[in-house]
């Protein structure tokens, strides 16, 4: 395969990869945008603490949408004289910040949540009306439907920025959840379940905050990709021609993408100019194969 067509091959994935941001990206914001004023008017009207507390966790999502698209948008710029490895990163960072915006709302829906609850005035609670129950429905469906979306493009692109977004769509529909079975209890004659159920959407929310915090972080301290990754890899380049076998393979996350720094043996009667081929070869079949390799560095020794 020719320079020429391995270009025209990037430029044409180059451009379906934004096709892809710009559409999940819309999907998210304009969903959000539509599902914040409709839980607001619902739980307003509807008199429900915990459907105006799933109101704010979506309105949490707009901006946790735009972050990432911009986030996703940053990182596929090519490396430069600044950033010669590229921006990858940049997703962790977009990951970190909607991890935090997570954190945040979580905390504040329980705060008003268990003061409710701690007040004892129980009988004061006002009674949510149906069109809040009838919010919740929408919004679990609606929700799971836009994770579901979110998650397959965020496979597609291997976006740490998108699946973390994709996961705050589901906590938004675990939310809808509690505000559906809150909703439904206060309706029976228990009004402190409103307010119970916002205390669950902030732990469910917390429980997601930290799962994204974490994979975050662990993307940005060039965390190895497990044992069983690097086996995967290790058995591969084993099985390459002229390879006697791997002596080191360490691999590290830098994003969304993986770099590798590999030890490999060969016959040490090659020529410098042979083994440099045999390098070569594994270079290219390696980062042919593992799509998620942005680049892997390759030391040749002589074999015994």
């Amino acid at each position: 395969m020719n320079m020429n067509t391995d270009s025209t091959i990037q430029e044409q994935n180059n451009i379906t990869e934004n096709i892809i941001i710009k559409k999940v990206s819309f999907v998210g914001i304009f969903g959000n945008i539509v599902l914040t004023a409709f839980k607001l008017f619902a739980g307003i009207f509807g008199k429900s603490g915990a459907m105006v507390s799933d109101a704010v966790h979506s309105l949490s999502d707009v901006f946790a949408t735009l972050i990432a698209f911009i986030g996703v948008k940053i990182s596929k710029q090519d490396a430069d004289k600044q950033h010669p490895y590229g921006h990858e990163r940049m997703e962790c960072v977009a990951s970190l910040i909607l991890g935090l915006i997570l954190l945040v709302t979580g905390l504040g829906i329980g705060k008003v949540g268990l003061s409710n609850i701690f007040s004892g005035n129980y009988e004061n609670l006002a009674i949510p009306g149906t069109i809040a129950l009838v919010a919740a429905v929408v919004s679990i469906v609606t929700k799971e439907g836009m994770y579901w979306y979110t998650r397959h493009y965020a496979k597609i692109l291997n976006s740490p920025a998108f699946m973390a977004d994709a996961w705050h769509h589901r906590s938004d529909a675990f939310s809808s959840i509690g505000s559906l079975i809150g909703i439904a209890g206060a309706m029976l004659g228990f009004p402190v379940l409103d307010s119970a159920a916002s205390v669950v959407i902030c732990i469910f929310i917390l429980k997601v905050s930290y799962d994204i915090l974490k994979g975050a972080l662990a993307n940005m301290l060039d965390t190895s990709c497990g044992d069983e990754y690097e086996k995967k890899l290790k058995d591969y380049v084993s099985a390459q021609e002229d390879v006697v076998r791997v002596d080191v393979l360490r691999s590290r996350m830098f994003g969304s993408k993986i770099y590798i720094d590999l030890e490999i043996e060969v016959d040490g009667d090659k020529s410098l100019r042979e083994s440099h081929a045999v390098a070569e070869r594994v270079h290219s079949s390696v980062e042919r194969n593992f799509t998620d390799i942005k680049h892997i560095m390759i030391h040749v020794n002589p074999a015994n």
